[in-house]
């Protein structure tokens, strides 16, 4: 769209919805947002945020509807049950940045479309301090005119926005991502525990692998130990950049995706299970990377899997 600026309902007003939010309006767009919490919608009210009295109230005369919420029974909900697509004009393109299933992705899109309007899923990837930052990335699933029409406002908050096909696809690419992400923290956090018991300290393995085949995102940006990389939230006692329950959630959903299209996906299925056990214990309000002390400890166990300190030469005990 040629218009530089735009008017935004935005519903979800969270760690991540507030500070997109915030970017939007720095960028020069009007946004009025809705969220359950009031202390949310203070705090986004404070960053230039137009506050709404409901979730419908805030998309009446918006040109674009963003929503961020936990799960797709949310989406699903507001968009049906509460009204949502009731309440908006008319061809009014709605953008739901939710990480959900798929199959709900693909039915949210064809509830907006049979209520008259258009739709993109763009899930994210970053963070809080990617939503902080402008510098998320978006992973978009629709048409390639609404993905086009969205780019702007997904520049305002991000650094990268990729189309990855019709409806759903976004949700597609941001699973399969994110069990990457998830396998490639385990992977690493078990080397620095390996290493650990070998004698090296953190900062040689960090200098060895970071420069070597084994470098990835996990390793050089969220290291899971303290030390090697300053700003990783090992740090800070594993305060969360990226919670651990928003981990477990992803490979879940990632975990009932391969079910569903009989993909073995081992290493996604161990991960789902180790992360399912981790966000619902110790790691409930953790960083994603402190997984790396219940490998440490011994108390991580993918099913099928004897703890390390149960084995001996490669034999269970």
């Amino acid at each position: 769209m040629n218009d530089p600026t735009r008017t935004v309902g935005f519903i979800g007003l969270g760690h991540m919805g507030g500070p997109m939010a915030a970017n939007l309006v720095k960028a020069g767009h009007r946004v009025i947002g809705f969220d359950l919490v009031p202390e949310l919608l203070a705090t986004a009210t404070a960053a230039g945020v137009e506050a709404a009295g409901s979730a419908a109230a805030a998309v009446t005369a918006a040109d674009v509807v963003i929503t961020m919420l936990p799960a797709g029974r949310h989406v699903l909900g507001l968009y049906r049950d509460d009204g949502l697509l009731a309440a908006a004009r008319p061809g009014t393109l709605f953008v739901d940045c939710s990480t959900i299933d798929v199959a709900d992705a693909r039915t949210a899109h064809d509830a907006a479309v049979a209520a008259g309007m258009r739709a993109l899923d763009a899930p994210v990837s970053g963070g809080v301090p990617g939503a902080e930052a402008a510098t998320l990335t978006f992973m978009a699933g629709g048409a390639h005119t609404e993905f086009a029409e969205a780019e702007p406002l997904l520049a305002a908050m991000g650094r990268k926005a990729v189309h990855c096909g019709g409806a759903g696809a976004g949700q597609a690419a941001k699973i399969c991502n994110n069990m990457i992400l998830g396998v490639s923290m385990i992977a690493v956090s078990e080397a620095f525990v390996l290493g650990e018991r070998l004698g090296l300290s953190h900062q040689a393995l960090f200098d060895v692998a970071s420069t070597a085949s084994g470098q990835c995102w996990a390793l050089t940006v969220n290291c899971p130990v303290p030390g090697p990389v300053p700003t990783s939230p090992a740090n800070r006692d594993y305060a969360p950049g990226f919670a651990a329950p928003l981990m477990a959630k992803d490979l879940g959903l990632a975990a009932n995706a391969a079910r569903t299209a009989h993909v073995p996906a081992h290493l996604g299925l161990a991960a789902a299970r180790l992360y399912a056990d981790y966000a619902a214990g110790a790691g409930a309000e953790q960083d994603f990377s402190g997984i790396v002390r219940t490998l440490r400890d011994g108390t991580a166990t993918a099913p099928g899997c004897a703890p390390a300190s149960d084995t001996k030469d490669g034999t269970a005990t």
